[in-house]
């Protein structure tokens, strides 16, 4: 029996590859280099499904190439504005995503932020690295407290709610959030979370504001420099979701002059570029998007691609499909 073709545009974990080669004929990135347009394009001639990445731009050019053989995009991961949907959809190509598995790890690293950000983690990290510090003494880096204060979420879905359950539940934080689409009310009931009618509410209120929503055209700069100023001058932004939902000229303007207390980001516009502002500045946790960067997420997270694709070339209707 032939086996499908395969390509995967980075490398996945060990155990992930070696299912992957029982089970298709498969071309895996051992240098874990990005692909570059030609190279996508020319994945999708030869494979008969390509296993993309957030760091893989699918745009119409790749998706449309001349002599296209691939008929699904397995991506590796849950965000998927790196591909054009609807050029996919109009194709008649497959996109698959990886939902549910990274939540509880995206979570935790956006408290990880919250809490490097209000108790001056990283700059307290390179104040002791530079043999800065002199001792402890009473006025020293003072932060700001955590347990009791209010979490606003911009966005309700499986890892807001994972956040907010962690906040609560653990550091008695009053809750926060505005979503188009609540969760259920046994959710919010859970969390005893009070919802905003527009992200504005949250904004004006919360002493720590969590991004959660999807990117793309729609939340392009949803926090732009108009909404930050409505932030509290003891506010904290942090952002784990797409950094584009941010306006990073306006964020370090808030930071420099202090319209905000301080930020912690995952996740950048352009990335791995990374405005050369935010260098300079104590104020802000800087981490290399390492939203799901566990063992045993990153594990499930391509065995999910995997499902996906069995039930695809099984003929089924893959579960976790968008197009």
């Amino acid at each position: 029996m032939v086996k499908p073709v395969v390509v995967v545009t980075r490398k996945w974990p060990e155990q992930v590859e070696a299912r992957l080669q029982q089970l298709y004929d498969v071309s895996l990135n051992h240098h874990d280099q990005p692909m570059t347009g030609a190279e996508l394009q020319q994945a999708m001639c030869e494979a008969d499904a390509l296993l993309p990445t957030v760091t893989d731009l699918i745009n119409a050019d790749v998706i449309n190439v001349a002599n296209r053989r691939a008929k699904i995009l397995g991506n590796f991961g849950v965000g998927f504005n790196h591909i054009d949907i609807h050029a996919a959809q109009a194709a008649g190509v497959m996109v698959t995503n990886t939902p549910e598995v990274l939540t509880d790890c995206t979570a935790d690293t956006a408290m990880l932020l919250l809490l490097m950000s209000a108790r001056r983690g990283a700059e307290g990290d390179r104040h002791v690295r530079n043999k800065q510090w002199t001792g402890w003494r009473p006025t020293h880096m003072l932060g700001s407290k955590v347990t009791g204060k209010t979490l606003g979420l911009i966005g309700m879905g499986r890892i807001a709610q994972a956040m907010a359950r962690k906040a609560y539940h653990g550091f008695g934080m009053p809750i926060l959030f505005h979503d188009p689409f609540p969760p259920a009310a046994d959710t919010i009931a859970d969390l005893n979370a009070t919802q905003c009618t527009t992200p504005e509410d949250v904004l004006r209120q919360a002493d720590f504001v969590s991004l959660h929503c999807p990117g793309g055209k729609s939340t392009y700069h949803l926090l732009n420099a108009e909404r930050l100023s409505m932030m509290k001058p003891t506010a904290h932004l942090i952002n784990t979701a797409r950094g584009d939902v941010v306006d990073t000229e306006a964020l370090v303007d808030a930071l420099i002059s202090r319209k905000i207390a301080g930020a912690g980001l995952d996740v950048f516009e352009g990335e791995p570029d990374v405005h050369p502002g935010l260098f300079d500045l104590d104020n802000v946790s800087l981490l290399p998007h390492l939203g799901s960067a566990t063992e045993e997420t990153r594990v499930a997270m391509g065995n999910r691609v995997i499902d996906n694709l069995q039930a695809f070339f099984n003929g089924e209707q893959p579960p976790d499909q968008l197009t």
